[in-house]
């Protein structure tokens, strides 16, 4: 057995405490780990620096700081190894389960919402939490903690803003704007001044400050914007002169059963569009004067994965082919093509906004009610 000197002991725990090693404790133990090896290890003829970097070598992959860190965290954050796994095992899970969602979206297969909302919340809710305070423990500067926060915040809020805007929730452009807001005047700004000020990291600054500018201009470039009031307004004064010109149509006369189920189901489709948007079941006549406005945009969960207007749409569908069908004369059959009927139901969502989709049923109804008034008229 080697016996190790007090010139090789010194130079041992000098090296210890010039790797950042700086818990007495920790120095002690890793000395006398070390020196054991030594002695049991080392020969004669050998260099002693060089075997010392191969046991160093042996104990950690680059510098034994990492091994006080290591024994910190186990200090101090009893469950880090715990929660670093369920960090990874969650952001592989809402990877896998996002992309399926997606995937499940585009082809308009059941189910898709379900895989979206548990795959994007499990990456927002869970992983991005977990990621912050496992990366926040070993930052060591406030500054990097603050930026590592934000960053985190941002991430699950446009995560979150996504999943509404997929989904048709409301609320889905006011996430989105405030996810772009503070990356904007926080975060980008922060990352920025902290990281420029030191020299080992002022380029990569420089560089990522860059690309997040021009990601944060391609959101905003990417954003849907609203229509102006004055559009806003001639298509809501249009709907309301289209229904007033129906009613004044269909007044006067009784339809049969297969007109009145098509137009049962027609103005509970209006209806429940309506509501969507503005909290009432029909447009009133005076709009300007209840300073109600009605903005023009998604349908809405309803008219997705057979949802309730889906289902409406179905019955409408029916509804009309019985009408047509009762009807001998090609010119008294509501004309189908071209009209929200010819398209998949499933499909309505994604092609139609809540005021095309208005329009669209406020015509059908327009071309019942020529046909009964024909039929009236040829009666008499």
């Amino acid at each position: 057995m080697y016996c190790i000197t007090d010139e090789q002991i010194e130079y041992i725990l000098n090296d210890i405490r010039r790797n950042g090693v700086e818990m007495e404790d920790l120095q002690l133990n890793l000395l006398d780990h070390i020196c054991c090896k030594v002695e049991q290890e080392f020969k004669e003829n050998d260099d002693f620096e060089r075997f010392y970097e191969q046991v160093v070598q042996q104990l950690c992959s680059t510098s034994l700081y990492e091994i006080e860190k290591e024994t910190i965290n186990l200090l101090t954050f009893k469950n880090y190894y715990a929660m670093k796994k369920t960090m990874i095992v969650s952001g592989a899970i809402s990877v896998a389960t996002l992309l399926v969602g997606s995937i499940f979206k585009t082809m308009y297969w059941p189910g898709a919402s379900i895989l979206l909302t548990l795959g994007i919340g499990t990456f927002s809710l869970l992983f991005l939490p977990l990621l912050f305070i496992i990366k926040a423990r070993e930052a060591k500067i406030l500054g990097d903690k603050f930026v590592l926060a934000i960053g985190s915040l941002v991430g699950a809020i446009f995560s979150i803003a996504i999943l509404f805007i997929v989904q048709h929730w409301p609320g889905a452009n006011v996430l989105l704007f405030s996810a772009i807001i503070i990356a904007a005047l926080v975060l980008l700004p922060t990352y920025f001044f902290i990281g420029i000020q030191r020299p080992e990291t002022k380029l990569n600054t420089i560089l990522m400050s860059i690309i997040l500018t021009g990601i944060i201009g391609l959101q905003f470039s990417i954003v849907r914007v609203r229509p102006s009031a004055s559009q806003t307004w001639i298509k809501m004064v249009t709907y309301i002169q289209n229904e007033e010109l129906l009613k004044k149509m269909q007044a006067g006369r009784t339809s049969g059963k297969l007109a009145t189920d098509v137009n049962e189901i027609s103005e509970e489709i209006k209806g429940s569009i309506i509501q969507a948007a503005i909290g009432k079941n029909s447009m009133p006549a005076d709009p300007d004067k209840m300073n109600l406005h009605f903005n023009e945009g998604n349908l809405g969960q309803e008219f997705d994965n057979n949802g309730r207007g889906v289902r409406l749409l179905v019955r409408l569908r029916n509804a009309v082919n019985a009408y047509n069908a009762e009807q001998a004369a090609a010119t008294l059959k509501i004309p189908v093509r071209n009209s929200v009927l010819e398209s998949d139901p499933l499909m309505t969502g994604a092609l139609y906004s809540n005021l095309s989709l208005l329009y669209s049923i406020n015509q059908l109804q327009m071309y019942l009610a020529l046909s009964e008034n024909s039929r009236a008229v040829a009666v008499q």
